[in-house]
């Protein structure tokens, strides 16, 4: 095995005194609340904020703690401490989600306090991951890697993070915040369905500038971010933002949870208005308190380090030879591996989704094997997609083979990311008191029928993602077909969307026709990819096909088989 010693992790972020002090305060602060509420001296109703501010949630049959993962970057070392905490607290398993956090469903409130006492030990935390605050900032889980990476959106995202943890004003907010930012021309971040979206970018004299679209969010009212600002120069990044969440926490509805989100704002004022109440608070802003100095950013970009790359060659002869003697292999890396910046290397997705899994699931066994692999492979670093899955980013290509020997054998080496089988999907009914319908075991059964990898790559590039409700946790208003879990008198049904797209050019899906049941889903499902096939032309995606042929074929066909 080509192993690389671990160490200190290239590639994540350097925790210091201040950040390690403030997380250790924090944990015995929630400790003493838990003992109250324990003792009784509080009731539920003065207890649910102060849990929530910690990642505490009480769902239908136990808490859940969701454990924040910063712009989806982890150690190896910490994923065996999660392992480690799924074993002792939970029940041998942890739940990745479209967040890039972790969650465990199954913990007792006593143990909360020695859960998070043991996250400090290993720089992590459940802070800001629920409440009506900036929750946890999403990017491309290929940061730092991809080769058509402009702006490395790591130093960024952990710019805003430290700015909005407990930022005094934006606390409580009229409701939960959520950014994305993304660096490369392909966006693989959704960040128009965020409440605010950042583009990182570079003008012709190389230097780095914003982008901003704000409003977008799913749930029970989608809408796509409106443009904002073509360019906010480096500078005014952190002035730019405050002047967004000034107006947000001074307009915002409090008077009404289902239209306190900021995308209901920018749509009632109107996106001139709304720009323009933006443009007067960061004109009062701008100057050199909120001024993002060069040196801060170039001490933030240091502490990630760097991993210290060989000089190679791409497409090795033994990589070569392997891909020519192993066909699974050579779809495996066709399908999961990406192309990266530096020659020799590559990043390689881990799919959760294996043929009738969970998506997101991992056991502990899993994830300290995984971490063995990333200490072996990609300088003890990897990644939390937001599609539900993990990433190595810096594995070298002659070390694909051995890498991807491991992961079949432990049944992580299913070919799929971006494929019909790598389902997002929320808990659903199984889990979440909100949920309308289950939403695992229905991603479980389409998988199942579509299980077989090369007519998964035949299919080729086509998103399902599901949820159990409105709030559209599986974001599948976005999904190239989308399946929410709706009520009907009782039973649960599934309405099924089409023409979803997450990326830059993000379109809402459209409903195809009345619900259907979980059974009927799945052939729905089969249907749908039989009239894609049948019409598409060479090189087609399915949403391209869609587009030119309408919805009415696959209307036709589904429907007419009930």
């Amino acid at each position: 095995m080509n192993h690389i010693a671990p160490g200190r992790n290239a590639g994540v972020y350097s925790y210091d005194d201040i950040d390690r002090r403030f997380v250790a305060e924090r944990v015995e602060q929630f400790r003493a609340q838990v003992e109250r509420r324990l003792s009784g001296e509080l009731t539920e109703d003065e207890f649910k904020p102060l849990r929530l501010m910690n990642g505490l949630y009480l769902q239908l049959h136990a808490y859940m703690l969701r454990i924040a993962v910063p712009y989806g970057v982890l150690t190896a070392r910490q994923l065996r401490k999660l392992a480690e905490i799924g074993r002792k607290y939970d029940k041998g398993y942890g739940h990745f989600t479209t967040r890039q956090n972790l969650q465990f469903n199954w913990i007792k409130l006593e143990d909360t306090p020695a859960i998070l006492h043991e996250l400090a030990e290993v720089d992590m935390h459940a802070l800001q991951t629920s409440g009506n605050c900036v929750r946890n900032v999403t990017t491309d889980q290929f940061v730092g890697a991809a080769r058509d990476e402009v702006v490395d959106g790591r130093v960024y995202a952990e710019i805003l993070r430290q700015w909005t943890t407990l930022h005094p004003e934006f606390t409580f907010l009229p409701r939960k915040f959520k950014i994305a930012i993304m660096g490369s021309d392909a966006d693989r971040a959704a960040i128009r369905v965020h409440d605010v979206g950042v583009f990182a970018k570079r003008n012709e004299r190389g230097e780095v500038g914003f982008t901003f679209y704000v409003g977008g969010g799913l749930g029970r009212s989608p809408f796509i971010g409106k443009l904002i600002r073509d360019w906010v120069p480096e500078e005014d990044f952190v002035a730019y933002l405050e002047a967004i969440l000034r107006v947000y926490n001074q307009y915002g509805r409090r008077d009404n949870i289902y239209k306190a989100r900021i995308k209901i704002l920018v749509h009632e004022l109107g996106q001139e208005k709304f720009t323009q109440e933006v443009e007067e608070e960061f004109a009062r802003l701008r100057g050199p308190k909120y001024r993002l100095a060069p040196e801060v950013v170039d001490e933030i970009r240091r502490r990630f380090g760097g991993p210290a790359f060989e000089t190679l060659t791409d497409e090795p002869e033994s990589f070569q030879a392997a891909k020519a003697a192993n066909p699974d292999f050579a779809r495996w890396v066709a399908v999961n591996v990406l192309a990266h910046k530096v020659p020799g290397y590559a990043a390689a997705t881990i799919s959760l989704k294996p043929a009738g899994g969970i998506p997101g699931d991992a056991t502990s066994e899993q994830m300290e094997l995984i971490a063995d692999l990333a200490d072996a492979h990609s300088f003890g670093e990897l990644r939390v997609s937001h599609a539900q899955n993990l990433v190595l980013a810096h594995v070298r290509q002659d070390a694909l083979f051995t890498l991807w020997t491991a992961l079949e054998a432990n049944g992580l080496g299913t070919p799929n990311a971006g494929l019909i089988g790598d389902i997002i999907a929320c808990p659903g009914l199984d889990y979440c008191a909100l949920a309308n319908a289950r939403s695992i075991p229905l991603a479980q059964a389409i998988s199942a029928r579509f299980a077989d990898p090369a007519r998964q790559q035949t299919i080729g590039e086509l998103g399902i993602k599901i949820s159990g409700c409105i709030n559209a946790c599986g974001h599948h208003h976005v999904g190239a077909i989308g399946i929410l879990g709706v009520d009907k008198k009782g039973e649960e049904f599934y309405q099924i969307t089409v023409g979803g797209d997450p990326t830059l050019t993000t379109a809402i899906g459209d409903i195809l026709g009345p619900a259907v049941t979980a059974d009927e889903t799945v052939d729905a499902i089969e249907a749908i990819v039989e009239v894609y096939l049948s019409n598409r032309h060479d090189g087609e995606r399915f949403i391209d096909t869609l587009k030119r042929v309408g919805h009415g074929p696959f209307k036709e066909r589904v429907y007419a088989a009930h």
